[in-house]
């Protein structure tokens, strides 16, 4: 996903681009962070633009992951929609002050000052991947919720509240406080018991 600067005008310019999940799996820092599944491309649009020596790009990624609630642990679908902007200064022989700044300013003609706010650039062509990595890491919810009324997880005998009653006794009622691997235990037996009448 690369940006020509010869090419930019003062007039922005509109440029599609596509991540596929494999892109974004490359990306992560380790398999074991992918709590979730990628149906679908992720998709990078964006205005650029030069003004002076500085490049502007303003854009959107959209897409969709399904994750597990972290209240309810149901899998569900979550909609991602995020905005940004960059100011890029030309680098001019400037350093980044850190090791990884300079790396990537090396490698793809781009390195984040702030965030993803600013930035310098360098050369002819540059290389977008690590900006829309960036931004996509930041799109991605920390703590993913299904929905903000979800009910979550009974913490004695594991129903899940969006779906079902119980007649647990409320954990504030209770003598003591409930054991909260009661509904792991419970589980566990059901599973051996569905084992064994197999």
């Amino acid at each position: 996903m690369k940006l020509f600067v010869d090419r930019l005008t003062p007039t922005p310019q509109r440029e599609v681009f596509e991540a596929s999940p494999g892109w974004w799996r490359e990306r992560a820092d380790s398999p074991q962070e992918f709590e979730y599944e990628i149906p679908k491309p992720f998709r990078f649009e964006i205005d650029v633009h030069k003004v002076g020596a500085d490049v502007i790009i303003e854009g959107e990624v959209s897409g969709e992951i399904e994750m597990q609630c972290g209240r309810c642990l149901a899998r569900y679908r979550q909609a991602l929609r995020e905005e940004f902007r960059l100011v890029a200064e030309e680098a001019s022989g400037r350093t980044p002050p850190d090791p990884e700044g300079e790396a990537s300013l090396s490698r793809d003609g781009l390195c984040l000052i702030d965030e993803i706010e600013s930035g310098w650039f360098q050369g002819s062509v540059i290389q977008l991947d690590g900006l829309f990595g960036e931004v996509l890491a930041g799109a991605i919810p920390l703590h993913p919720i299904c929905r903000e009324d979800c009910k979550g997880l009974c913490p004695q005998c594991g129903v899940s509240w969006n779906d079902a009653s119980c007649d647990c006794t409320p954990p504030e009622q209770a003598s003591e406080r409930p054991n909260p691997f009661a509904a792991l235990a419970q589980l566990k037996d059901k599973i051996a018991d569905e084992n064994s009448d197999a």
